[in-house]
C-alpha cells in the first residue's frame, strides 16, 4: 500500500533544500560554497546546523524504503535497469547542461575566467576535475552514491524479500515494539560516527569518500528494514512521535552546548558523535511520527509535486547560483536579499519544470521522469 507520508516528507526534504543553498551564500566564509553574498552572517550557522543534521539522512531513510517499493513489482534486473536509467542519465545530462552555469559562475566571480558563458561551455566546461578544473557534479552527487547503493545492495533486499521471517527482520520487529526499541540503530551509527568519520573527509566525490559511503548506505539499509516490518514501524513512531520530538531538541540543545564550550579532543570527539546521532535519528523518527498521523492521505497538490520534485531538485541549485551573482553586491537587506533569492529559485524552477520539462516528453528522461 502506498505510504503517501513518504511522499509528503520526500517533497518537503527537497523543498528544504532550496532554502539551505539560499543560506549558503549568506553564511559564514568557514562554510564554504560557491558564490558568497557581500555581506555574511554567523547567526544564520544555527538553523543550518539543526537541518544538517537530519536533511541527508533522512532522504537516504526514504530512499531504502522506496527501493523497497521499488524491487516488490519488479526482478533484480528490472530494478537495476530502472534505477540507472532514472539516476544515471539525469546525471550525466546534469554535468553537461544543468552544473556548468555553476562552475563557471563561481569562477567569474572569483576572477579566475573571463569571457562570457559561451566562451566557457563548451570548450573549457569539461576540462578537468573541479575544483582545480571545471567537470563536476557539485549538488547532483546524491545521484551516484543512490545508484551505487541501489545496485550494491540488490542481492541483499532480494535475499531479505524471499525470507520474511529472517532474524533481522524479526528484530527491527521486536524493536518497534517498545518505547525506545528504535534507539538500537544509533548503535551501528555512532561507531561509524567515531571510528570512520575523523580518518575519512567528506568530499561527495565518490572515490575515497569511505565515511559517506558507509554511513549513508547504512542509513539506506536501515529504511529497507523499516518498511519491511510495515505497520510494526508506522505504529511505533506514530505512538511515540512526541517522545522523539522531546529527545530531538534535548539532543540538538546539547549538540550547540557541546560544540560551543569545549575544545576539540578526545572527550568530546566520542561525546558530540553520540549526541549526533541520537539527535539525528531522534528528528528522523519524529517526522515519521508526525508524518504518518497527519499526511498520509493523497491529494491532487501531493501528486503535481511528487512529480516534480526530481526536477526541481537538479535545477534548483543552478538557478540559486546564477541569481545570487547578480544580486550579491547590491545593498540590500538580508530579509530582501533572502525572500528574493528564495522565491526566485522557485518560481524559475517551477516555470521550466510546467513549461519545458512537464510538456515536453523528449526532455522527461533527462530529468528522471518516465
Amino acid at each position: 500500500m502506498r505510504r503517501y507520508d513518504l511522499d509528503w516528507l520526500r517533497v518537503i526534504v527537497f523543498g528544504l533544500l532550496i532554502f539551505y543553498h539560499v543560506g549558503m551564500f549568506f553564511v559564514a566564509p568557514d562554510w564554504e560554497w560557491h558564490i558568497k553574498n557581500n555581506i555574511t552572517y554567523e547567526w544564520i550557522k544555527y538553523p543550518m546546523k539543526f537541518l544538517n543534521q537530519w536533511r541527508l539522512p533522512i532522504l537516504f531513510v526514504i530512499s531504502g524504503m522506496g527501493t523497497s517499493y521499488a524491487l516488490a513489482k519488479r526482478s533484480g534486473a528490472q530494478f537495476a535497469f530502472e534505477r540507472t536509467k532514472r539516476l544515471l542519465i539525469p546525471l550525466v545530462f546534469g554535468m553537461l547542461v544543468i552544473v556548468p552555469p555553476q562552475v563557471y559562475i563561481e569562477k567569474l566571480s572569483k576572477g579566475l575566467i573571463k569571457g562570457s558563458y559561451f566562451d566557457f561551455w563548451p570548450s573549457q566546461a569539461f576540462i578537468g576535475k573541479y575544483p582545480q578544473g571545471n567537470l563536476s557534479w557539485h549538488h547532483l552527487w546524491f545521484l551516484p552514491y543512490l545508484l551505487l547503493f541501489s545496485l550494491v545492495l540488490i542481492p541483499v533486499f532480494l535475499y531479505l524479500r524471499k525470507h520474511p521471517n529472517h532474524w533481522l527482520l524479526k528484530a527491527t520487529a521486536r524493536m518497534c515494539q517498545t518505547r525506545l526499541g528504535l534507539y538500537w540503530f544509533v548503535l551501528p551509527l555512532y561507531l561509524i560516527e567515531a571510528f570512520i568519520e575523523p580518518f575519512f573527509e567528506v568530499t561527495h566525490a565518490l572515490v575515497g569518500d569511505w565515511f559517506a559511503i558507509i554511513n549513508y548506505i547504512t542509513l539506506f539499509f536501515i529504511g529497507f528494514l523499516l518498511i519491511s516490518v510495515k505497520d510494526v514501524f508506522w505504529s511505533a513512531v506514530e505512538k511515540n512521535r512526541s517522545l522523539y520530538l522531546k529527545s530531538g531538541i534535548v539532543g540538538f540543545t546539547l549538540f550547540l552546548l557541546i560544540t560551543s564550550l569545549y575544545e576539540d579532543g578526545y572527550v568530546r570527539h566520542f561525546t558530540e558523535a553520540l549526541i549526533t546521532v541520537a539527535t539525528f535519528w531522534s528528528w528522523i523518527l519524529t517526522l515519521f511520527g508526525y508524518a504518518s498521523k497527519h499526511l498520509n492521505k493523497p491529494s491532487r497538490t501531493l501528486a503535481y509535486c511528487n512529480r516534480a520534485v526530481y526536477p526541481f531538485y537538479i535545477l534548483h541549485q543552478t538557478v540559486t547560483v546564477v541569481l545570487a551573482y547578480f544580486i550579491k553586491n547590491m545593498p540590500w537587506s538580508f530579509f530582501c536579499k533572502f525572500s528574493l533569492l528564495s522565491l526566485g529559485t522557485f518560481f524559475i524552477s517551477w516555470f521550466i519544470y510546467e513549461f519545458l520539462i512537464r510538456r515536453w516528453k523528449a526532455v522527461r528522461p533527462f530529468f528522471g521522469l518516465q
